[in-house]
């Protein structure tokens, strides 16, 4: 029988990292939350979450030494799911607040959501609550999609979405008013999501089987 995927949760003090590491449980994960640069290439994967202001996160991983350890890691092949803030910071960088340099290990920035009208009401930002995921072109046989139909629903709390330099990274995209914005992106090893697959029921634990099948 194999054994459970070991997965450092990366603890930068602003990620959910306790739900995570829960719902990594319930997927057959053997996840651990450190914020050690040492463990990083002992383990399967890694898990970058992420609550919070970009620069504040990019500032955090940065005292605590993390940046180039990470980076390396994800360069020698290490698979790496970036969450929520954490999928924003595996781009160049973002508008939040200013202009702040993210981890560059996707090409891209990070946008804030425009305010919109429909039916007369101003939209909400940030965004939260569920909204439906849908593939890119060929992207429906991606392993981490597996048993996840197209459309289906997943929980979002964001003001920022990316917008990746290379189109081919979309894994998923979801319709915000008027808006239709990258979701999720895959290059490789590096896997980002914009929603919480944790807070999204039956169908968010199954991404996680998905991911950890590949570890």
């Amino acid at each position: 029988m194999k054994a459970a995927p070991r997965v450092q949760i990366i603890d930068y003090r602003l990620g959910n990292v306790f739900s995570i590491q829960q719902a990594c449980r319930c997927a057959g994960i053997d996840a651990f939350v450190s914020d050690s640069s040492e463990t990083l290439h002992e383990v399967d994967g890694l898990i970058l979450p992420g609550v919070g202001a970009f620069g504040n996160a990019m500032a955090s991983l940065q005292q605590l030494n993390l940046i180039e350890p990470l980076c390396d890691a994800v360069a020698q092949g290490k698979p790496l799911m970036g969450i929520c803030l954490g999928m924003q910071l595996l781009f160049d960088q973002s508008e939040e607040f200013g202009v702040h340099q993210g981890l560059g290990l996707l090409g891209g920035q990070i946008c804030r959501i425009p305010d919109q009208m429909l039916a007369e009401r101003k939209l909400r930002v940030p965004n939260v609550g569920w909204s439906e995921i849908h593939f890119c072109d060929r992207r429906e046989s991606e392993e981490v999609l597996m048993g996840i139909p197209d459309g289906s629903s997943m929980y979002f709390v964001h003001s920022y979405f990316a917008q990746p330099t290379d189109a081919s990274d979309g894994l998923t995209t979801t319709v915000y008013g008027e808006i239709r914005y990258c979701s999720s992106v895959l290059r490789n090893t590096i896997l980002g999501v914009q929603f919480h697959p944790e807070k999204s029921a039956d169908l968010g634990l199954q991404f996680y089987r998905n991911w950890a099948q590949g570890l």
